[in-house]
């Protein structure tokens, strides 16, 4: 009896037909490519940092003793060349380690689809910066937006948005809150959101500064930066009810960083080289402060025994 279905053997030519099990499944797999460097454009708006520290020092050596175990992934161009979406870091190794190509995986990828595996790559990272998440969180939050509206306008009458925020929460193991926190700090002025990065400035607190208008916040960094102190979470949201009524000025946030914070310590600083003069090439910080405190002390014991004799005369 004649069978009029189609059978899909899941072959793409005649050729096929003869190829083994093994030749076909490999057929299916993404294609490595050895790509010179000088082909690679870095991934535009790249939120990550390449930074030069220890982890780096620690792949460069990996990549001289065994090569780059793990390919990178581009886009080609449409001028040419290709666009780099995860291995910035390798890229940046094998550049140092005078290197002429190294293994990349070649994928066809939109915009959008480029921007959120770019993102979902490189939050693998074990050790991630304020700045890169809330710039990342953004461009993946975009990406999904755009790509969610286009779905919506070839859609049928009951599809439903998703909650992009969500999403993005769901994949880095963080709040639908914390997402948005983190896509505040965006608002900031580099030099604030870099005290954020180095802990000087907790996010809670930061994300109320960023509501602050860019001129106020530049007003406020000079007199952190001057006055070497930070903003409490209370004051951040007494300065962010400031700006809203327009009533934020120079001498406002002069005095309301004056005040001392509950669990503040205060600090007299001297500068080391003004003291070494007075110690050995050797003494420590710690020994010079503690000497320090004990001249004081004799200092007050000897001002006493002056009002002790004044008074006994």
């Amino acid at each position: 009896m004649k069978n009029d279905r189609l059978i899909d053997l899941g072959l793409t030519g005649y050729e096929e037909l003869f190829m083994s099990t093994e030749e076909r499944l490999n057929a299916k797999k993404p294609r490595v490519e050895a790509i010179p460097l000088a082909a690679l454009t870095p991934f535009r708006n790249h939120p990550f940092k390449v930074k030069e520290d220890e982890e780096m020092a620690q792949l460069m050596r990996s990549i001289a003793d065994a090569g780059v175990l793990s390919p990178a992934l581009a886009r080609p161009l449409p001028d040419g060349g290709y666009e780099l979406i995860s291995g910035h870091r390798r890229l940046a190794a094998c550049k140092a380690l005078g290197m002429d190509a190294m293994p990349v995986i070649i994928r066809d990828l939109t915009d959008e689809e480029a921007v959120i595996t770019m993102v979902d790559s490189n939050l693998q990272r074990e050790h991630i910066l304020p700045s890169e998440k809330a710039f990342a969180y953004k461009m993946k939050m975009d990406a999904m937006k755009r790509k969610a509206g286009r779905l919506e306008k070839n859609s049928s009458q009951v599809a439903t948005n998703f909650d992009t925020a969500t999403e993005i929460g769901k994949c880095a193991g963080e709040s639908r809150d914390q997402v948005f926190r983190y896509i505040r700090l965006t608002h900031l002025i580099p030099d604030i959101l870099k005290l954020v990065d180095e802990g000087k400035i907790a996010l809670t607190p930061a994300v109320e500064l960023s509501y602050l208008q860019p001129s106020e916040q530049e007003m406020l960094f000079s007199v952190m930066d001057s006055d070497e102190v930070t903003p409490s979470l209370s004051q951040a949201r007494r300065l962010r009810r400031m700006s809203e009524a327009q009533t934020l000025t120079d001498d406002a946030v002069l005095q309301l960083l004056s005040e001392v914070k509950g669990n503040q310590v205060e600090y007299v600083k001297v500068p080391v080289d003004k003291l070494r003069s007075f110690f050995r090439p050797d003494t420590s910080v710690k020994q010079m402060t503690e000497t320090l405190v004990k001249a004081m002390d004799f200092y007050n014991k000897h001002l006493a025994r002056q009002r002790k004799d004044r008074d006994a005369r």
